[in-house]
């Protein structure tokens, strides 16, 4: 019987894949904030909306479906629709040296969904946004630096410092968004309560 109900309680409802939906789009929406401001690339890495709503995904939906809202994502630019920043998409994006930040959000969705799914106080939740967030930088700034040394023209005397100082003026943007999703994301679980607290 045990294994019938939590078997029962992994299926998608209808529900579940309409914020799933969602949360896709809204990444789609945030990916391209620079088609209004251009102005905000820094380093050739634009500053972006995605990672605000991929910490939400996994802060509002939990783990596995926060994950997964950002896996739609990615596989909707993958197959070609112009999702990911600046409007592009396709296959051909796996070499793009900021692919990496896309992969992020799947991971960082992930941890901050499970991190409020053991813990639900609103310190917890801020905490798992900043924690995505440091995710989203560590990976994603990785990527990028080996993108530039292996496969990518690299921009003249382009080093691992400059790749994170490339980082830096979009940090203080990210830290406060971070804090906002984990405090927005506390009060409106109360009201959807989709993830349940253990």
């Amino acid at each position: 019987m045990t294994t019938v109900v939590e078997h029962t309680h992994q299926k998608l409802r209808t529900v579940d894949i309409a914020y799933i939906g969602l949360f896709s789009t809204l990444m789609m929406i945030g990916a391209n904030i620079t088609s209004i401001v251009p102005f905000m690339v820094v380093g050739g890495v634009p500053i972006t909306l995605q990672t605000f709503f991929a910490i939400l995904a996994g802060l509002i939906l939990g783990s596995r479906k926060g994950a997964l809202a950002c896996t739609v994502y990615m596989c909707i630019g993958l197959a070609g629709a112009p999702v990911f920043a600046r409007f592009s998409g396709g296959f051909g994006q796996i070499l793009s040296p900021t692919f990496g930040f896309i992969v992020s959000f799947i991971l960082a969705a992930f941890v901050a969904g499970l991190i409020v799914e053991r813990s639900g106080t609103k310190k917890s939740y801020i905490v798992a946004a900043l924690v995505a967030t440091a995710i989203n930088y560590l990976l994603g700034t990785n990527w990028m630096y080996f993108a530039y040394k292996l496969w990518a023209s690299a921009p003249d005397a382009f080093t691992y410092k400059i790749a994170w100082l490339w980082m830096m003026p979009p940090l203080p943007k990210d830290i406060i968004l971070a804090i906002f999703a984990g405090i927005f994301a506390y009060r409106l679980q109360k009201v959807l309560k989709i993830i349940p607290i253990k």
